[in-house]
C-alpha cells in the first residue's frame, strides 16, 4: 500500500477519511493546514481553519495511531485565495474562496510539501468519487446528493487526479457520523463550520476595509435601473452581490434585485425579479478535466452550489466558452462557478464572466 497524506481540518469527514485509509491498510500521514496568522483573532477558533481544527485533527490522528503534521501554507494561501477574494470584490464580481483553496492550497501545495514526508498520494474528506482508469482518473458526483462536492472542484489541476483519493464519497453524512462514532472520534458530532475561514467577523466586507482601506468599492454610489433612472444610493457595491434583495430599500412596487455591478461608475443596477434571469453565460479560467467540448455539444451545467444543474449548449470554445441555457436562470453571478457536467461525471469548469438574455424573436 502507499503512503498517502490526509488533509485533515479537524472536521467529521476528514476524520473518518482518514479513519478508513488506515483501515485498507495504507500508510497514513495526518496534516492540517495553518492558512493564516491566529493571533488577535479569537473568532477564529471555531473555524474549519481554526485553532480547535489544528487540535482536534491531533487528537483523532492520535486516536487512529498515525503521524500528524501542521503545515504554514500562509503565505501561499494568502497569495491564492484571499488576495484573489480581494480583487474580484473590487471589481464587482464575487468570488468562491473554497474553488481557489481546492484548486491550489489544498491539493496542489499540500501534494508538494507532502513529497517531502514519503506521500504518493493524498486524500480528503470531500464528498466526491473518483474512479482511476488506466488512460484517465474521472471525478463524479458524490452518491450523497445533499453534501455532494464536486462543484468545488473543478479548478484542480488534473495531472494530480491519479494521485487522489476521496474516501467518504461512497457515504452519506448520517453514515460518517455513525463510523465516528463507532471508532470513538471526538469529531463524531462535531458541527460543520459555515463560515469563510479567514473572516473572523463574520463580514466579509470588514476583511476588504482592512485590505482595500480608501478604495471605490467601499464608497458611496447609486442604485440604478438598467434605463438609467435613479432609484437610490448605496455604501459601497462591494456589498452587493448578483441576485440580492436585501439592502436595496423600500418603495418599488414589486420586489427588487441586483442585477448587475458597475465597478467604473460605482453602480449597482436593480431590477425585477424576470429581468434577472438569464439563458447566456460565458466563462473564462476554464479548466478541463479531459478534451475540451466543441460547439454544438450539450451537457449539464451547474451555476451555483446547492443550485440543480441546466441543461446548455455549448456556443464558442477558446480562452473563454459560452453556453446557451435551454431555460433561463435567475441571478447568474460573475465570479461565481459554472461547472460542467456530463450526468454524474465532471467535465470541467470556470468562472463566470458575465452573463445575458437573449433577445426575444416574435
Amino acid at each position: 500500500m502507499s503512503r498517502v497524506l490526509v488533509a485533515m481540518s479537524g472536521g467529521v469527514d476528514s476524520s473518518v477519511a482518514a479513519a478508513l485509509l488506515v483501515e485498507a491498510g495504507h500508510d497514513v500521514v495526518g496534516v492540517t493546514m495553518k492558512t493564516f496568522c491566529y493571533s488577535a483573532t479569537p473568532a477564529h477558533s471555531k473555524t474549519c481553519c481554526g485553532l480547535d481544527g489544528i487540535t482536534d485533527a491531533k487528537r483523532v490522528a492520535d486516536t487512529l495511531g498515525i503521524p500528524h503534521f501542521v503545515f504554514d501554507v500562509e503565505e501561499d494561501f494568502t497569495r491564492d485565495v484571499i488576495d484573489d477574494f480581494v480583487r474580484e470584490y473590487a471589481v464587482g464580481r464575487t468570488p468562491n474562496p473554497c474553488v481557489r483553496c481546492n484548486g491550489h492550497t489544498k491539493f496542489r501545495d499540500l501534494m508538494a510539501r507532502g513529497r517531502a514526508l514519503g506521500c504518493e498520494r493524498i486524500a480528503s474528506g470531500h464528498y466526491v468519487r473518483i474512479e482511476h482508469g488506466a488512460e484517465r482518473s474521472t471525478l463524479l458526483r458524490g452518491r450523497d446528493p445533499q453534501k455532494d462536492q464536486a462543484y468545488f472542484l473543478w479548478g484542480l489541476p488534473t495531472e494530480l487526479l491519479p494521485r487522489l483519493l476521496f474516501p467518504v464519497g461512497e457515504l452519506t453524512k448520517p453514515e460518517v457520523r455513525e463510523r465516528a462514532r463507532t471508532l470513538g472520534l471526538v469529531t463524531a458530532d462535531k458541527p460543520e463550520s459555515q463560515e469563510i475561514c479567514f473572516v473572523p467577523t463574520g463580514d466579509y466586507r470588514d476583511l476588504l476595509q482592512k485590505r482595500l482601506g480608501t478604495h471605490p468599492a467601499l464608497e458611496p454610489g447609486l442604485l440604478v435601473r438598467r434605463s438609467g433612472e435613479v432609484v437610490g444610493e448605496h455604501r459601497g457595491y462591494a456589498g452587493f452581490t448578483v441576485g440580492q434583495r436585501k439592502g436595496l430599500g423600500g418603495g418599488f412596487a414589486e420586489p427588487h434585485f441586483v442585477l448587475e455591478i458597475r465597478a467604473a461608475t460605482r453602480e449597482v443596477v436593480v431590477g425585477t425579479h424576470d429581468e434577472l434571469q438569464q439563458d447566456e453565460v460565458t466563462i473564462g479560467e476554464v479548466n478541463w478535466h479531459g478534451a475540451p467540448l466543441s460547439p454544438g455539444d450539450s451537457l449539464l451545467v451547474q451555476l451555483r452550489h446547492r443550485a440543480p444543474a441546466a441543461r446548455a449548449t455549448v456556443g464558442h470554445v477558446g480562452d473563454a466558452v459560452t453556453l446557451t441555457l435551454e431555460e433561463p436562470r435567475a441571478a447568474v453571478t460573475p465570479g461565481q462557478s459554472a461547472v460542467l457536467f456530463d450526468g454524474e461525471r465532471l467535465l470541467g469548469g470556470g468562472r463566470i464572466v458575465s452573463a445575458a438574455r437573449r433577445a426575444v424573436v416574435v
